[in-house]
This record gives C-alpha cells, sequence and structure tokens, in this order.
C-alpha cells in the first residue's frame, strides 16, 4: 500500500502528516532545499553502515590473533592512504561535481569492509589480506572528507550554512549511534563478519542517493592548466594565510595521534580484558554517538564569541577518552564521559566547519578542507603503529595516561596563537561572512 493510498483511507492522518511537515519546514528552512533532502538521506545510511565496520575491524583482528601489535598494523593501514589520497581528493573536488567523488569513496570503503566481511565469514581472513582491505577502505575515507566539506555550502546559501551543517550531523549522529549499538550486539551474538557485511551493502545503498544530487562542478578562477601541483600549491597558499587555521590543525595533529592510538586502537582490548567484549565497547560508540546528537541540537542556536579559543579548548578535552580508558571506569561512567566528550565534540566540529566556509573561498574549499584532514591526521598512523607496541612493552594503563599528558600539553601550546585567542564570531562582532549564494536547486 503505497502513501497515496493511505492519504485517501486517512484523510486525517494524511492532513497531520502535511502538516507536521510544514511545521518543521518553516523551523528549519534548509530542509526545502532538494538537493539537502538527498544529501542528508546520504548520511543517515552511510554512517549507520561504517558504525558496524568501526565494530567489526577490530574484533575481527582480536579474535584472529589476539594481538594489538597486529590491531595496530590493521588500523594504521585503514589510516595511512590519508597522506597520499586526502590532498588529491580536494584537488579532484574542486573541479568535478564532489557528490561523484563521495561515490567513489563510498564503492571503495564497501569493497573493502564487505570483501573482509566475506573473507572472516569464510575462515579465509589472514592479518596481511586484512591489511590490504583495510588500505583500501583508508583509500576511500581518505577521498571522502575533502568532497563532503565542499559539498554542503554548494547545496545551501550562506544564511542557512550553520542550520545546515548542525541538521545534517545531526543526521550523521543519530545514525551513527543506532548503528553502533546494533553492531556491538551483532559482532556479540554472530560474529564480526556479518558486521562488516552490512557495512559494505548498507554503503552501496548510498550511490543512487548521491547520483541524484545536482550539483555542478565549481567555475574555477586563475588556476586553469595549473596541473595537479599548481592547484595544490595554490590551495597551500589559502592554507597557510590563517594563523589560526594552520596552529589548530598542527594541534589536532598530535591529539589525533595520541587519541587513536590510545583509544581507538587499545580501547578494544581494554573492552575485551575488562568490560565484556565487543557490545561494551559498542555502548561506548553509541554514548559518544548520543552526545554528537546532543551536541548537534545545542549548534543549532550556539555560537561561542571566540570560536577559535573554544575550538582548542575542546580538544584538550579529547584527554578524557585515554584517560578514562587507563582508571579504568566502570563501563556505565565510560558512557556518560562518551556522551560529555561527543557534545563537545560535535559543537566544536560545527563551529570549525562554519569558520572554514565563511574564511576561504568556495573555489578552494576543498583543497584547503584536503589540508586540514592531511595535517589532522597524518600523525594517526604513527600513533597507531606505537600504540600496541608501547602498551606490550610498558602496559595500557601507562600508555593512556602518557596520550592524555600529550593531549592536554599540545593544546595549552595552541593558546599561544594570538589569533586564536581573538578571533571572533561574525554573528558577534558584527564582520560579514562569506557572501551569501543562491542554492543550487531549487527549494520544493
Amino acid at each position: 500500500m503505497d502513501v497515496t493510498t493511505v492519504g485517501r483511507q486517512f484523510p486525517a492522518l494524511d492532513r497531520t502528516i502535511v502538516m507536521l511537515w510544514r511545521a518543521i519546514a518553516r523551523r528549519f528552512p534548509v530542509l526545502g532545499i532538494r538537493d539537502f533532502r538527498l544529501l542528508l538521506a546520504d548520511r543517515l545510511l552511510a554512517p549507520a553502515a561504517f558504525a558496524f565496520s568501526l565494530v567489526g575491524v577490530s574484533f575481527a583482528v582480536l579474535d584472529l590473533t589476539g594481538s594489538t601489535a597486529d590491531l595496530s598494523y590493521v588500523l594504521a593501514a585503514q589510516i595511512a592512504p590519508s597522506l597520499v589520497f586526502t590532498l588529491i581528493s580536494g584537488v579532484v573536488a574542486d573541479r568535478i561535481p564532489p557528490q561523484k567523488v563521495i561515490v567513489a569513496a563510498n564503492v571503495m570503503m564497501a569493497v573493502g569492509e564487505g570483501t573482509l566481511g566475506i573473507l572472516v565469514l569464510t575462515g579465509q581472513a589472514g592479518l596481511w589480506n586484512m591489511i590490504l582491505l583495510e588500505t583500501l577502505t583508508g583509500v576511500g575515507m581518505a577521498v571522502f572528507w575533502p568532497a563532503s566539506q565542499a559539498l554542503l555550502p554548494r547545496i545551501v546559501p550562506d544564511e542557512l550554512l550553520q542550520q545546515a551543517n548542525a541538521v545534517s550531523r545531526l543526521a550523521m549522529n543519530l545514525a551513527q549511534m543506532g548503528g553502533a549499538a546494533v553492531a556491538g550486539v551483532v559482532v556479540a551474538a554472530v560474529g564480526p563478519g556479518w558486521a562488516l557485511s552490512i557495512c559494505g551493502v548498507g554503503l552501496v545503498g548510498t550511490v543512487p542517493l548521491l547520483l541524484a544530487i545536482r550539483v555542478v562542478g565549481h567555475e574555477r578562477v586563475g588556476v586553469q592548466g595549473a596541473g595537479m601541483l599548481g592547484e595544490l600549491r595554490d590551495g597551500w597558499s589559502a592554507f597557510i594565510s590563517h594563523t589560526w587555521l594552520w596552529a589548530i590543525v598542527a594541534q589536532f595533529c598530535v591529539i589525533l595521534m595520541a587519541w587513536y592510538g590510545s583509544f581507538q586502537v587499545l580501547g578494544p582490548a581494554v573492552a575485551k580484558a575488562h568490560l565484556g567484549g565487543p557490545a561494551a565497547w559498542g555502548a561506548i560508540a553509541s554514548a559518544e554517538a548520543l552526545g554528537l546528537v546532543l551536541g548537534g541540537l545545542l549548534s543549532l542556536r550556539f555560537t561561542p564569541r571566540r570560536p577559535m579559543l573554544f575550538v582548542v579548548c575542546i580538544g584538550g578535552t579529547m584527554a578524557v577518552s585515554p584517560l578514562s580508558l587507563a582508571m579504568q571506569w566502570p563501563l556505565s561512567v565510560l558512557c556518560l564521559a562518551a556522551v560529555f566528550l561527543g557534545v563537545t565534540m560535535e559543537m566544536m566540529i560545527v563551529q570549525w566547519s562554519v569558520a572554514l566556509v565563511r574564511n576561504v573561498p568556495a573555489d578552494k574549499l576543498a583543497r584547503v578542507s584536503a589540508y586540514d584532514a592531511f595535517g589532522s591526521v597524518m600523525a594517526m598512523p604513527l600513533g597507531a603503529l606505537l600504540a600496541g607496541p608501547i602498551a606490550a612493552q610498558i602496559g595500557l594503563s601507562a600508555t593512556q595516561y602518557g596520550a592524555a599528558v600529550l593531549i592536554v600539553a599540545v593544546s595549552a601550546l595552541t593558546l599561544l596563537s594570538r589569533d586564536v585567542r581573538t578571533m571572533r564570531s561574525p554573528t558577534v562582532s558584527g564582520m560579514a561572512g562569506r557572501p551569501s549564494t543562491p542554492a543550487t536547486s531549487s527549494p520544493q
């Protein structure tokens, strides 16, 4: 029975649905844009699917080898491609419609995770094919980010940008929360192979949604015929022209190295040894996603007076992640800490995304976002590679305490930058933001 038939048979219900939709659309006018609704559907499906990978990969490795060092190698392979492909993606996404770049990224991740799932289910998985397939997934992850950053401001006008960022990230985090919770149960009940296979199928399902988006490539200014290196130099010039931008990227380079190794690599080992296994790790991931959802709701109206000062301070709070594992807090307290971190991190990410769009020319945004992503994650493979062997030598808790100290220290150093401390939000200082541009598709 289709919706039209239901509407004819239950006219009161049909009127209620229409009135509810109109009320939501009045409150969130960005939902009136067709391409944004398609993007929102993709940002529900893709994070829900990839959440199965976040739980499945770690426990597939631990079940196979039981080694935190081997887990380090596999997760390092997932991050390492960002050192090359993030910058290439930034150039490509400034040349062609970014949704097509995202399609390519999602297909690569689907092949990597789906194939690994099949190998685990058939008993053919080994350490080396895990590393190779996670490298393919990592290429997809690296290609995805700059294109994703460039797509949203081409869909919505500037005055709806913060609302669009908050709503889209709210959808992503709701999907991740649900996906992580279900993934933990699936891995505990039937094994990581099924979780990885579900991830692959879900990512393939995003392709029709993305291909339906009608955003076209940007008109390029001043770099025609410059080639890949010329365009990278042009993007680099835009990146280093903002002190607050490169200083905070350097901060997060160190933070994410310490956090990834101590929490993402060693966390599943702590969960397996002390918290009950994959279901507990899925609960922590879901709690963090719940915090991200709450942070997204707060971000709809929250605008700090000094957004970059806010970003740096929130970065320092990431020390709570390794600290909570090092002190072996009870699962319920770990989940509460994850909610808190999710709230603060989401509010920070929204402010950062809006600051990039308002301060970087639109035709350079994908390349600047690529340098942002490259700089932020360039040391994460090193963190992944070092975490397992260091923990084997000095213990899990000592490694995680060291990571927490490093996160706090680098955040304090970043506050020495005057630009970071004094940059004000345009809504507070009265400065003009990026000029408003019409949405690329008409509201419906």
